[in-house]
């Protein structure tokens, strides 16, 4: 009799185990001529070389299953064992699954092109309105090319510009002070990833979320590299983002034209950055609009909205500028 012990080092253990151990039971139904025991991450299992081979098989099988889907069921742990393809719902173009096992898919045209540039380029523009899941499809894109192991890290930032408020002084430490600023980042990783795994990745640095300040100085090697708001940046600040790019590095920069933050008499660096840039072999350009919004009806309509008065507001300025323009020739004839 050997033993031999089996760490799951992808998956989040309660879910592979599953409601009260149920996959676990199964699983040791399945090898009723092995001792298996299972703590925390860890599976210990004694029997015969034949019986074990058999069951170190089945598991890393039923891991990757596991690590893909954010699930496991008895029907595939029947399946898997058996040496049978489990039954999954068709997919599509599924990035990667969520915690609940539903897979995560562009759900517009201009989505899915995203995907397809991400595949074809290092460097990606992706420019639209609210809701239109700019910034939610990078990050899923970012973690699918974790989970494939085509990448070692995530890096996530957002330049911490106030959205038209005075927040003072905020207490605690410096992640309590950014926090906040950061938080749409976090609730699309945990939408993601389940949150043993996501806490591991982050306390390991696997996956790292900070603001645009931080990047100064650093070479981001064997990463997906996202920011955030770049229409908060200011051209020093993009500049320096986007020469932080190292080996085998991807960057997707996400923003939109309408929400700019910063002062009046300062220049997005993201706009300028796009005239600079828009030349340039392997950067792509992905301009979302609200045909791509997923969030709420409302929001369609509330950009709608938005978007007549600002064109009604220009026009008349225009006309104000005209009319003015054209009295002052009237009284230099006079």
């Amino acid at each position: 009799m050997i033993e031999k012990h089996i760490v799951l080092e992808e998956i989040d253990p309660v879910i592979f185990y599953g409601v009260n151990n149920a996959n676990m039971q199964m699983i040791k139904a399945l090898f009723p001529k092995l001792r298996i025991v299972a703590r925390g991450n860890v599976i210990k299992v004694m029997g015969d070389e034949e019986a074990m081979c058999a069951f170190e098989d089945a598991i890393t099988a039923l891991e990757k299953h596991c690590a893909t889907y954010n699930s496991l069921n008895e029907e595939a742990i029947l399946d898997i064992v058996s040496g049978n393809m489990p039954k999954i719902e068709k997919t599509g173009d599924a990035i990667v699954f969520s915690v609940t096992g539903k897979p995560i898919t562009p759900r517009s045209e201009n989505q899915l092109k995203l995907v397809r540039e991400f595949e074809k380029n290092d460097m990606i523009f992706a420019i639209g309105p609210a809701g239109s899941g700019k910034t939610y499809t990078a990050i899923a894109l970012a973690v699918r090319a974790l989970k494939n192991k085509e990448i070692k890290k995530i890096i996530l930032s957002r330049p911490a510009v106030e959205a038209g408020e005075k927040l003072g002084f905020l207490p605690g430490d410096m992640k309590e002070k950014i926090d906040p600023y950061l938080q749409p980042l976090y609730d699309a990783l945990q939408d993601m990833i389940p949150p043993v795994k996501l806490k591991e990745y982050m306390e390991l640095n696997i996956i790292q979320i900070a603001p645009l300040a931080f990047m100064r100085g650093r070479t981001l090697n064997d990463a997906v590299v996202i920011l955030d708001e770049a229409q908060n940046t200011t051209a020093q600040q993009i500049k320096m983002f986007l020469t932080r790019m190292g080996m085998n590095t991807k960057m997707i920069v996400t923003g939109d034209m309408t929400q700019i933050d910063l002062p009046p008499s300062q220049m997005s660096g993201l706009v300028q950055a796009m005239k600079i840039l828009k030349d340039v072999k392997g950067i792509s350009f992905v301009e979302l609009t609200k045909k791509d919004i997923v969030r709420h009806k409302l929001v369609t309509r509330i950009v709608e909205a938005y978007e007549k008065f600002e064109e009604k507001t220009r026009k008349e300025k225009t006309d104000s500028s005209n009319n003015l323009n054209k009295k002052r020739n009237e009284q230099s004839i006079d």
